[in-house]
């Protein structure tokens, strides 16, 4: 059996860079294994299958090379990309459904995408001491005013703040003890961030998932929308700054990535997350079941 899977770069500031997912369209006759299959065959961190929705204008689910997750930005925004390159959708604004409910999607005239994320859960904390050890890091390379902590707008992920760009970048985590912190606070991950930045952006971030066989992601939309609610949580953005952030991710890796985050919000409270960027590199290619 032949399946027809495009690929791309979401999130891409270069042609090098963005984070590659893996997109198939009128997906229904897949079993949940072939899917699995899939998504190990075209190796990206997700592939994301999208099918016929009785409640939204489409339904998808997300697989990495060894599980399924329940959402997936970049794949999301590469997958919304894709169709309206591809003329299957024109700008406007449209639903889709995941395990975790439906979501809302805009898509511009540039074919630019924004995804709304669930609003902000925050769950627990854990010692600056665990964190770095699993770094290789110093707890002193941690910022000492912001601790890690879960937090959820769609994936649990840990939020881990550094001082300074130069450690962000030469950081050298054990990846084993990363898996198993994760699976310890059964998280999907580390974002790993820094404010320390040269101005061309609101912070530099990396992502690490290797508990899901990702050792490191060039851009994660949802992280990063869970990274600015906390960001604005601990006040380290103002309600100015909340509505148009600009996170670099993937320059350690040497795929430049820039992801869009907008919050809504009242007071301390966050009303609403949003996430979008673009995408290049839109390719076919077919794989065999």
């Amino acid at each position: 059996m032949k399946v027809n899977v495009y690929t791309l770069n979401s999130f891409a500031v270069t042609e090098e860079g963005g984070n590659p997912a893996g997109i198939v369209f009128d997906a229904e006759m897949l079993t949940e294994d072939q899917m699995k299959q899939i998504a190990a065959i075209v190796g990206f961190s997700e592939t994301a299958f999208y099918t016929h929705s009785d409640c939204a204008s489409h339904k998808v689910r997300f697989f990495t090379p060894v599980d399924e997750v329940d959402l997936c930005g970049h794949a999301t925004i590469g997958a919304y990309y894709a169709m309206s390159v591809l003329g299957k959708i024109k700008e406007g604004s449209y639903t889709q459904e995941t395990i975790n409910g439906i979501l809302n999607i805009d898509v511009h005239n540039d074919h630019s995408v924004m995804m709304e994320q669930f609003t902000p859960c925050f769950t627990e904390t854990v010692p600056i001491e665990e964190v770095a050890e699993t770094l290789n890091l110093n707890p002193s390379d941690l910022c000492q005013d912001l601790i890690p902590q879960v937090v959820s707008t769609g994936l649990r992920d840990l939020m881990v703040p550094i001082r300074s760009l130069a450690t962000l970048n030469a950081m050298k985590p054990d990846l084993d003890k990363v898996a198993e912190l994760s699976r310890k606070y059964h998280i999907v991950g580390y974002h790993i961030f820094t404010q320390d930045t040269n101005g061309d952006a609101d912070l530099y971030c990396r992502n690490l998932a290797p508990l899901y066989g990702i050792q490191e992601e060039a851009a994660t939309g949802t992280s990063n929308g869970a990274l600015a609610c906390y960001l604005y949580r601990y006040g380290k953005i103002t309600k100015e700054q909340a509505g148009n952030l600009y996170f670099r991710q993937g320059y350690s890796m040497n795929k430049p990535s820039q992801i869009q985050v907008s919050l809504s919000v009242q007071g301390e409270k966050i009303l609403g997350v949003k996430v979008g960027g673009s995408a290049k590199n839109l390719k076919l290619m077919e794989v065999e079941i």
